[in-house]
């Protein structure tokens, strides 16, 4: 296991060649101290684990691993199942260039078709979401299980069944907060 910035964690997420309605996600607070956990987990990809905490309103750090090489029943379990309309999540990829104005009336066009047919059939809000993340061509999204105040018990259960990593990154983000002396508030 190799401890990676979050961002290039992120990267790799954005880089797998897997489909990207295929990812699950689950998150909350940490166990002990500022910050936040977040597993993201695709059947062929694998998966990730992010630990992050706000430096301050416009600066996020962190670190992460890929903790398995792919998601068994066992590790699937604890991540919302794949058809779950609680949550949902989308990872953005940046693009390099921004779009020549035809291409961003063509995006702007398909979306807009996307919309309307939602408006006109009976449809959920998670259907909406992922037609839209499929339009904006996101590489990875799904359902999330995530609690902003708290630590859902799937988080736990990942904590546990990853014990190694998670003291590892646990120690490499006290690391980064110690460093950045942040403690309990903002820099």
């Amino acid at each position: 296991m190799r401890v990676r910035e979050w961002q290039e964690i992120l990267q790799d997420v954005i880089d797998r060649d897997v489909d990207p309605d295929g990812w699950r996600a689950a998150g909350g607070q940490r166990a002990g101290g500022v910050g936040e956990d977040l597993y993201l987990g695709h059947r062929k990809a694998g998966l990730y684990h992010l630990k992050t905490y706000a430096k301050n309103p416009y600066e996020v750090r962190g670190v992460g691993a890929r903790v398995a090489r792919k998601l068994d029943d066992e590790i699937g379990s604890y991540l919302p199942e794949k058809n779950s309309r609680e949550g949902r999540f989308a990872v953005r990829n940046p693009e390099e260039k921004t779009p020549d104005e035809k291409e961003a009336e063509a995006r702007a066009k398909h979306l807009g078709e996307v919309l309307k047919a939602h408006a006109d059939a009976p449809t959920s809000g998670a259907d909406l979401f992922d037609d839209v993340m499929e339009v904006v061509e996101s590489p990875a999204f799904g359902p999330m299980d995530f609690d902003g105040y708290d630590r859902p018990e799937s988080v736990s259960d990942l904590g546990e069944t990853f014990e190694e990593s998670e003291k590892l990154l646990t120690e490499e983000l006290d690391d980064l907060i110690d460093e950045d002396e942040v403690g309990r508030g903002f820099q």
